[in-house]
């Protein structure tokens, strides 16, 4: 369901997570030396530890719901979209392509609204568990990247453009809608036939006893993925769904990897981490 276009072979996907402690200089500084030694590489960021603070600051704190299947989302109404929206597009996007253009890269931030990058269908209910009972709240500004449009993103890579990505999606109507940024990311190296998708984020990995680093499962079959959630803590439940869609999808890498210092980059690539193959 992608928008046809000329795909190049090689291409590396890096999603890097906004929790605290990720260290995003050395990230940029790794994937800049990556890309001025000819990697095509694209970035997707989030920015969810920001808009937290920013959003109890603005007097209108993050809900936070639970759906009845065990994953954890934020309820986004219009104004926690707008938040989101100031967070995420402006001041987390932008301090990347800073970073990345003080380095010489030649980067361009776009949301997935811009150009209809990530599409998807926009769902405007979302059942929670409160209480031990399962409610339905409405007015939700939420969906899943079903669409990807790779041409754009072809577009810039083959001119010289590193592009750095960020949620929200655009609906099929139009409508700015919150996704989840790993499974956004998984979709696009899934578009792009990606040669592997990596999921930063600020621990070293899947942990078996989270949070016992020591507990790192080093490799999962990528036939046996969803088997793997049970271990699966909060968000990064997420970034296992998105491993698992990633390797359906002909990815032939997935490694969750640690972005809290060194060459976060360089050290996935490498295979430190967990690596889904």
């Amino acid at each position: 369901m992608t928008q046809a276009a000329a795909i190049t072979p090689g291409t590396i996907i890096v999603k890097v997570g906004g929790s605290a402690g990720i260290d995003y200089d050395a990230v940029c500084a790794d994937i800049a030396a990556l890309w001025k030694a000819g990697q095509r590489l694209v970035l997707v960021h989030g920015g969810s530890g920001e808009t937290n603070r920013i959003a109890e600051a603005l007097g209108h704190p993050p809900r936070f719901v639970t759906s009845p299947s065990g994953y954890t989302s934020r309820f986004t109404d219009r104004q926690t979209l707008e938040i989101f929206e100031m967070v995420y597009c402006g001041k987390v996007n932008k301090g990347i392509v800073e970073r990345l253009q003080k380095l010489g890269v030649n980067a361009v931030g776009l949301s997935g609204l811009d150009g209809r990058i990530f599409e998807g269908r926009h769902k405007d209910s979302v059942r929670s568990v409160e209480n031990g009972k399962v409610k339905v709240l409405r007015g939700d500004h939420t969906g899943t990247v079903e669409q990807v449009n790779v041409g754009l993103i072809e577009l810039l890579l083959t001119a010289g453009y590193l592009p750095v990505l960020t949620p929200p999606a655009a609906s099929y109507e139009g409508v700015a809608i919150n996704v989840d940024g790993d499974r956004a990311a998984a979709a696009l190296a899934v578009a792009l036939r990606a040669e592997a998708l990596l999921l930063l984020s600020n621990v070293p990995g899947l942990l078996r006893n989270f949070p016992d680093e020591a507990s790192l499962i080093r490799e999962i079959p990528a036939d046996d993925v969803e088997s793997y959630l049970e271990f699966a803590q909060d968000r990064m439940k997420k970034k296992v769904l998105g491993a698992a869609e990633a390797v359906a999808g002909g990815v032939k890498r997935v490694i969750f990897g640690d972005a809290r210092a060194g060459e976060p980059v360089s050290a996935a690539l490498e295979g430190k981490g967990t690596v889904v193959s």
